[in-house]
């Protein structure tokens, strides 16, 4: 998503002299913005692409075990290839909330010129496809009619574009970054580190609350109550962890060789997708097919919550690993770069494309796997090539960001 996450670089800048990476992050201190910040970071470029295509895959997936009342799994194959699939996904939407950290937080405007920021390059194309979304019906979709859904805008995102719930959030990200970013210039290192221990904490609260069901019959915990959501740890869990973990990565973590990333990264992502797919595997019913209603799909997606434990750990091991894609020849040049431009359009954009393209691959009789990745692969290039078309257009940076 570029646009949610940088500004364009300036045609004189030098690439050769760009870094990759900051160049000692131990020297760094949190109340300082590094010189290297004004210069395009090559990592989040191929960030953006491949976490893009990950939300396309998700996405793809998503009707292979909802459906019918709410949650559908036709077959044994169907259920191994969803968890299979998925599981290590999740991790996509925390990435650009990362990346966006990792750009903007603290804040390097004055609050004014922040807000303006990003109400221009992100709220407006927004705001454009929320009523795209609520005018033109999906391709065989029941996507409600056209007064009722320009009546739910005032509230929220319309049946047919739930993917547009993580603007909402980003946006709601965007408005306490200037709060927080006095707070994160003042604090020392060990303290950022207390705090992102504690978030990690609150990631296992899905889990917890579900064991407090299961013990109590209900899934409050500390505080929690039917009359209130506030409980203990409320304000310090959720996104705002990935936003503090990105602020942590540019400022102390250093660039690691391929051998340490490694040694890091795969214990990581391993514990994370034991967790993720895991929980997801435990909890579906395995007398096919299962047909249910949707509070069933909402339990078995438990772990993969974007802040659960699972889904944090695949995305510290995705982000290491994106560190170390450094290289700009021709193929960052001609096809990653552009792209990344264009994600957050790509992703605007993108169940317009999907829904017709995932049901004609279908046709195709592939297989699921092969189904999925087909489908989102179409999707994900035929989007690119809207942008680019669109691109061409005056004033289309209001449209696709």
């Amino acid at each position: 998503m570029a646009s949610l996450c940088m500004d364009p670089l300036s045609p004189t800048t030098n690439r050769q002299q760009l870094l990759k990476e900051p160049p000692d992050n131990k020297t760094l201190k949190p109340n300082l913005i590094s010189p290297f910040m004004n210069h395009r970071i090559v990592f989040l470029d191929y960030l953006r692409v491949i976490a893009c295509l990950m939300v396309i895959i998700v996405h793809c997936v998503e009707p292979f075990y909802l459906g019918g009342d709410g949650t559908l799994i036709k077959n044994w194959s169907d259920a191994c290839w969803v968890t299979i699939i998925d599981s290590p996904l999740r991790a996509a939407v925390p990435l650009f909330v990362m990346a966006s950290s990792y750009l903007q937080f603290p804040i390097k405007y004055d609050t004014r010129t922040f807000f303006k920021k990003r109400i221009l390059r992100v709220g407006i194309p927004f705001l454009v496809f929320s009523l795209l979304y609520a005018i033109i019906p999906l391709w065989g979709s029941n996507g409600g009619s056209l007064w009722d859904n320009l009546q739910r805008l005032p509230f929220n995102f319309v049946n047919t574009a739930g993917h547009l719930w993580f603007v909402y959030m980003l946006l709601g990200v965007y408005l306490i970054m200037p709060l927080l970013s006095p707070w994160i210039q003042s604090i020392s290192k060990r303290e950022e580190q207390i705090f992102l221990l504690v978030w990690a904490f609150t990631t296992t609260l899905p889990f917890i609350r579900t064991a407090a069901q299961a013990t109590f019959g209900l899934p409050e915990v500390w505080g929690e109550a039917n009359w209130n959501e506030f409980g203990t740890f409320y304000y310090i869990s959720g996104f705002i962890g990935y936003v503090v973990l990105g602020h942590y990565f540019r400022t102390y973590v250093p660039a690691f060789s391929w051998r340490k990333t490694l040694s890091l990264a795969a214990p990581l992502w391993a514990v994370g997708y034991l967790i993720t797919a895991g929980g997801f595997w435990s909890v579906m019913p395995k007398e096919f097919p299962v047909s249910d209603s949707i509070e069933l799909a909402v339990q078995m997606e438990t772990s993969w919550r974007f802040c659960t434990t699972g889904v944090m750990l695949t995305t510290l091991a995705y982000f290491l690993l994106f560190r170390k894609l450094t290289y700009e020849g021709w193929a960052y040049q001609k096809w990653i770069l552009p792209i990344s431009k264009f994600s957050y359009g790509i992703y605007l954009m993108h169940i317009f494309i999907l829904v017709p393209t995932l049901s004609l691959v279908q046709t195709w009789n592939l297989g699921t796997p092969v189904t999925i990745l087909m489908a989102a692969l179409l999707t994900f290039l035929l989007c690119a090539f809207l942008c680019k078309l669109l691109s061409f257009i005056p004033g289309s940076r209001w449209v696709i960001g």
